[in-house]
């Protein structure tokens, strides 16, 4: 039985303005901590000066080095992407009007995932061709899932589609799989596994500004995604023309996830249970559901990475095995909560 999304208040609503300062507050808070912890403490109360001054010594310019170079861009991408990957799902929930809804359902990740794991075992060196590989791959699969999908009409024949992609595309990663050596079997496993080691300030300074601006396109939308959630029929009786709509969300979807995902690898359940958790709180009015889910979003990835680097120092846990723990349980408990 489907789930369906309504644009009901909460039995216990908040303020929606106030709930995204108390985010934003938890946000800087987290950013700060993670910034300072990992496999190199830095003392929190040192970050203005390492970030101001010049006349350091040995042992702050190590944690200079460390702070500017490695810790403060992988913090940056991890609120990148945890916003772009919460606010996306956000919109598939409300497209598909049900909560188990999230970006991969149209194939964007698997696609991505089948372009990197490509470019891995075929021999292509490094970051220069693994990142276009799995851009390509995820708006290659968006994009056929998007033209099966519109050979009926109605939402049924997009997700099934996105599912036969899904299943093609985990079946070609499974034989690239099976023929890659063992270096290349520790490449792929990796970022099949989601992370944040390779962020860079140049990589950050595409990635970002793309991934705001095309959310904040996303944001605008919020009036055709209540509209969803009042039923195909109806959204098309309030004057949204329901084609252009898909297609247009599809399209936003695609390019905010499909070069999160080439930088990241494949990261689960955030843009699933963020979305539901706000949504308990907020209702389903997208006005405001979509900036806090997007903040939601960052906080939610930041705590998944900062822990991904502490739990086992001086090694590192892949984020998406940190989400899936976190997330996968929590999601359950949610569903047998609301069935009770």
């Amino acid at each position: 039985m489907t789930t369906v999304l309504s644009l009901r208040r909460p039995r216990a609503p908040h303020h929606p303005a106030m709930l995204l300062l108390a985010l934003l507050a938890c946000l800087l808070l987290l950013a700060l901590i993670a910034a300072a912890h990992g496999a190199v403490a830095i003392p929190l109360h040192a970050l203005p000066r390492l970030l101001l001054a010049h006349d350091l010594t040995e042992q702050e310019q190590l944690w200079r080095n460390v702070l500017v170079q490695i810790r403060l861009p992988r913090v940056a991408l991890a609120i990148v992407a945890g916003g772009g990957l919460t606010v996306t799902g956000t919109a598939m929930q409300a497209l598909f009007r049900n909560p188990l809804a999230e970006p991969g359902l149209i194939g964007i990740a698997s696609g991505g995932a089948l372009g990197a794991v490509a470019a891995i075992v075929l021999g292509a060196p490094g970051l220069f061709w693994l990142t276009p590989a799995a851009f390509i791959g995820s708006l290659a699969a968006t994009a056929l899932c998007y033209q099966l999908g519109q050979r009926r009409p109605g939402m049924s024949s997009l997700l099934l589609a996105g599912v036969a992609i899904n299943v093609i595309c985990g079946s070609i990663i499974g034989l690239f799989t099976y023929v890659a050596d063992d270096a290349q079997l520790r490449s792929l496993t990796f970022w099949n596994m989601g992370s944040l080691a390779g962020a860079t300030w140049t990589q950050l300074a595409f990635l970002g500004p793309w991934t705001l601006a095309l959310s904040l396109l996303l944001l605008r939308e919020w009036r055709a995604l209540n509209a969803l959630l009042l039923g195909e029929r109806e959204a098309q009786h309030l004057g949204f023309a329901l084609n252009p709509l898909r297609r247009r969300l599809i399209v936003l979807v695609a390019l905010i996830v499909g070069p999160l995902v080439a930088a990241t690898g494949v990261i689960g359940f955030v843009g699933l249970v963020v979305p539901h958790l706000v949504r308990l709180s907020l209702g389903a009015d997208h006005r405001w559901l979509l900036p806090n889910t997007l903040v939601a979003g960052a906080i939610a990835l930041s705590l998944a990475d900062w822990l991904a680097r502490v739990v086992v120092i001086p090694a590192e846990l892949p984020i998406g095995i940190v989400t899936s723990l976190i997330g996968g349980p929590f999601f359950l408990w949610i569903l047998t909560r609301r069935v009770a």
